[in-house]
């Protein structure tokens, strides 16, 4: 099984991907974790470009592309690998989040980056992408590090990133769910925890 969990920095996806990591493991499940981009030595390092070079100038379609050149390496390395050898893959991130910033936060084509995203993937996709969400501000209010490069774009670009998120999640009901984030992060655990259940056929 691949899951992915997604949202803006600040939703809480780290502890979401934690802790759903920790309960699969409790229930005997071999667990494999990853973060888009990032997972792999390719991936790191076009991660550090990506967030954290904010020197490093960017186009928009060469940024799009880093993320998929990282993703793509991501699903040979670690994650096409691990599901065959019968494990659950928990991701921080996907494609949807390429869809999202680039996309609908950027304005580049959302089905152009599908298609992409598509081929980098080589049609790997997660089983259940589950969308953490959140008002901007509140989730800008959690975040305790310098703003990386996305979140330094200002409250205007989150915001239509935050409508691609949902906006998807309606497109793609039967397999991207919206869980409310502005909660106990107990009862986001349990609202992640009763969307994965049914896909493990145990009870």
């Amino acid at each position: 099984m691949f899951i992915a969990i997604e949202g803006a920095d600040g939703t809480g996806k780290t502890t979401q991907v934690e802790r759903l990591c920790r309960w699969l493991e409790e229930k005997g499940h071999k667990v494999v974790r990853c973060r888009d981009p990032g997972g792999t030595a390719l991936g790191e390092a076009v991660r550090d470009i990506l967030l954290h070079r904010q020197t490093v100038p960017l186009d928009t379609r060469a940024e799009a592309l880093l993320y998929m050149a990282s993703r793509a390496q991501l699903v040979a390395e670690v994650i096409r690998p691990a599901v065959e050898a019968g494990c659950i893959v928990v991701s921080d991130r996907f494609v949807l989040s390429n869809i999202a910033y680039q996309g609908y936060g950027f304005g580049l084509s959302v089905e152009t980056l599908r298609q992409i995203g598509d081929f980098a993937t080589a049609g790997v996709q997660p089983d259940v992408t589950i969308v953490l969400d959140m008002p901007v501000a509140q989730a800008l209010q959690r975040i305790q590090r310098t703003p990386d490069r996305l979140e330094s774009r200002g409250v205007e670009y989150l915001e239509r990133v935050r409508d691609g998120f949902l906006q998807e999640a309606t497109r793609y009901a039967d397999r991207v769910i919206v869980v409310r984030a502005d909660r106990h992060p107990d009862e986001v655990e349990a609202s992640i925890r009763n969307i994965v259940e049914p896909f493990l056929g145990t009870g």
